[in-house]
């Protein structure tokens, strides 16, 4: 199945299927009580989701949102669970996917840690880059998300990315 940018996967709180994600990024936003949305993660092509449910179905957690363009193998659940049953080497699997996001989260953690707020976002767009090149981070999310994945307030990275862009523009003007 093809999902474009901005097209919805599924809802928080729907109970369905599994996905595996062949190429692209997603976001999962979960929205509070009062309505306000938290970007919770950044689902990268390779994965399986919902990562809370490989072993057992639960509803979703979040609303998934692609950010750019993706390819998507739709994973019915009774067959999905039912190969666990059969095939105990999916398990092992499993245990390999949760070890690349647990990776991936720490790689998270290291751009949360950095000390200067310029370097955080230096480590985030290096690591969109991975992902999304030749897009680049500003294009998929937005300054608000931005902020939420490397703990600033959106004003924070505003002022951050205009310094970077009067950075370039003096360095492309020295030229």
């Amino acid at each position: 199945m093809l999902l474009h940018k901005g097209e919805t996967l599924f809802r928080q709180g729907e109970l369905g299927p599994l996905y595996h994600i062949k190429s692209g990024m997603l976001k999962i936003i979960r929205l509070h009580e009062d309505g306000s949305p938290i970007l919770m993660n950044i689902i990268t092509a390779g994965e399986t989701i919902p990562h809370h449910s490989l072993i057992t179905q639960q509803a979703y957690h979040g609303t998934a949102v692609a950010l750019v363009t993706c390819d998507i193998e739709v994973l019915p659940s009774q067959e999905w669970y039912q190969a666990l049953e059969s095939e105990p080497e999916k398990c092992r699997d499993i245990a390999l996917l949760l070890q690349n996001k647990l990776r991936m989260m720490q790689q998270r953690i290291d751009q949360l840690t950095q000390a200067a707020p310029i370097d955080k976002l230096r480590k985030l767009e290096q690591w969109f880059d991975q992902h999304i090149s030749p897009a680049t981070l500003c294009d998929v999310l937005t300054q608000d998300e931005i902020g939420q994945l490397i703990g600033l307030r959106r004003e924070t990275v505003n002022r951050l990315l205009r310094a970077k862009a009067a950075e370039s523009a003096l360095k492309e003007a020295s030229v």
